[in-house]
């Protein structure tokens, strides 16, 4: 990695999600490795995003589009982006200073690694509510987990010419399945268990609804089953699904 470090395209999707945004691009641009770019690709939103947008300066990029799903915004995002390195953050979650800098170290060390997934913790109001505004103190809530999780990876933009964009169809679990469609080609992957992203909680995150979330994982399996069976990957070739989504590392431990 040269002192300048590399180009890193950073997307950043968003539906309503005035109230957090301006935090979540504050964490990124107070990277210790600062991003080439910050894209914002605003899916609909309703509520005050756009005046949001207007305010966090002319050096953001931004685009809006009619509400298609966090998919589609991923996808947006990806084509805009002109970085070697690519990076997700969802509007309500907040990044730790070093994120791009431990994870890019690690793809630039390795050619072999086309991403780098690192640890999350669940955060909350530190006033104990359900609820949390701009600004609003947090707390950790829960162990710190390994999660098929986009915003705590970084990727080199050539593994989506191998991998693919987001699946469009999905409005939920679409982070898994590409996960998924990763392991079935056998994408590198590097693990770290550094805490890079957290991950908050605030009684209006698209995972509560259990049901829906259940459904979509379901679906996600289902579809990663119909490939193998049809040959594209063997099923003997993937990781325990538990290895990446539920893997909570040792202090200090480093794997790959």
């Amino acid at each position: 990695m040269s002192d300048s470090g590399p180009a890193i395209s950073v997307v950043v999707p968003v539906f309503n999600g005035a109230a957090f945004l301006a935090e979540a691009v504050a964490s990124v641009r107070s990277q210790s490795l600062r991003p080439f770019e910050i894209i914002v690709v605003d899916d609909g939103s309703v509520d005050d995003t756009a005046a949001v947008i207007d305010s966090l300066g002319p050096e953001l990029r931004s685009i809006r589009q009619p509400n298609r799903g966090p998919a589609a915004a991923r996808n947006r995002g990806l084509e805009m982006a002109r970085g070697d390195f690519i990076a997700f953050i969802d509007a309500d979650d907040l990044w730790l200073e070093r994120k791009l800098e431990i994870q890019a170290r690690r793809l630039c060390g390795d050619p072999a690694v086309q991403l780098v997934l690192a640890a999350t913790q669940r955060v909350k109001p530190s006033d104990g509510s359900e609820t949390g505004g701009r600004g609003q103190g947090l707390m950790p809530t829960g162990p710190v987990w390994m999660l098929l999780s986009l915003g705590a990876a970084l990727f080199r933009r050539t593994v989506f010419d191998t991998v693919g964009q987001f699946d469009e169809g999905l409005r939920q679990g679409e982070d898994v399945d590409w996960f998924m469609r990763a392991r079935e080609l056998g994408i590198e992957m590097g693990v770290s268990s550094e805490v890079v992203q957290l991950y908050r909680r605030h009684g209006a995150n698209l995972t509560d609804d259990r049901q829906d979330t259940d459904r979509f994982f379901l679906t996600v399996l289902r579809k990663s089953l119909d490939r193998r069976r049809a040959g594209a990957a063997s099923a003997k070739e993937l990781a325990p699904i538990e290895e990446l989504s539920h893997f909570k590392p040792s202090q200090g431990e480093d794997a790959s």
